[in-house]
């Protein structure tokens, strides 16, 4: 969910008034969901080695995927 993006909650309350549920439009729902699975896997991937944008690109063209 990018910064723009704001979420319009519902929510559903006691009968004191304190708030036990809420409900989001399904596109807000969906895009948090997606937003927390990039989250689990930028955790799992924490550890491993980076390398630069130069060396994709160079053994993307080694491996004959781009053009020289």
């Amino acid at each position: 969910m990018t910064a723009e993006t704001a979420l319009h909650p519902e929510y559903i309350t006691d009968a004191d008034g304190r708030r036990k549920a809420v409900v989001l439009p399904i596109a807000e729902y969906e895009t948090l969901i997606e937003d927390l699975a990039d989250l689990a896997v930028l955790a799992e991937r924490r550890g491993e080695l980076t390398i630069s944008h130069q060396d994709v690109i160079d053994e993307l063209r080694r491996d004959g995927l781009l053009p020289d």
